[in-house]
C-alpha cells in the first residue's frame, strides 16, 4: 500500500510540477511579448496582462504539491524540535489531518466558486468563462492532498534542514 502510494504521489507530484513549469513558462513569454507590443511596438495586447495573472494563479496552485510533499508548508518547527522522537509521528499525523482538512475546505468551496464563475466571462478574454481560472484552487488542492499523503507515508521536513 505504503509503496503505491509514494508512486502515485510521485507521478502526480511530477504533473503537477511540470504543469506549474509550463504555466512559469507561459507567463515569462507573455510578458516579454507584452513589453514588445507596448513598448517596441506601441500595439498593447490587452489579453496578454489577463492571461500572465491566470498562468501565474495555476502556476501557485500547480505548485503548492510540491511544497507540501517536502513538508515545508505546514510547519511546526519549534514544537518539532522539542518533543522526542515518540510524539513526533503523533505531530505529523495531526499536521496531516490539518492539512487534508484544509485543502478540503479549498476543493469543496473552489468547485463551488469555479461553478458561480461559469456565467463570467475573462475580461480581455471575452470567449473564455471565468471557471479556467477558478479551476486552478480544487485542482491544485487535490494534487496537494496526494502530496499532504505522500509526506505522511514517507516524510521529508527539508525546511527544518535548511532553516538558519
Amino acid at each position: 500500500m505504503k509503496v503505491f502510494v509514494l508512486a502515485l504521489e510521485r507521478r502526480l507530484n511530477g504533473v503537477a510540477m511540470f504543469g506549474a513549469c509550463l504555466m512559469l513558462a507561459i507567463a515569462s513569454s507573455l510578458g516579454m511579448y507584452q513589453v514588445i507590443t507596448r513598448f517596441v511596438l506601441e500595439q498593447p495586447a490587452e489579453w496578454s496582462e489577463v492571461l500572465i495573472r491566470f498562468t501565474l494563479i495555476w502556476m501557485v496552485f500547480l505548485g503548492i504539491p510540491t511544497a507540501f510533499r517536502l513538508g515545508a508548508m505546514v510547519s511546526v518547527d519549534v514544537l518539532y524540535r522539542a518533543l522526542p522522537r515518540a510524539p513526533r509521528r503523533a505531530l505529523e499525523t495531526l499536521i496531516a489531518f490539518a492539512g487534508l482538512f484544509l485543502l478540503a475546505v479549498i476543493v469543496w468551496f473552489g468547485i463551488d466558486y469555479a461553478m458561480r464563475g461559469s456565467v463570467q466571462t475573462i475580461i480581455g478574454l471575452e470567449s473564455f468563462s471565468m471557471t479556467w481560472a477558478y479551476a486552478a484552487m480544487p485542482v491544485g488542492a487535490l494534487f496537494a492532498m496526494v502530496g499532504v499523503i505522500g509526506n505522511w507515508f514517507d516524510p521529508k521536513r527539508e525546511e527544518l534542514e535548511t532553516a538558519q
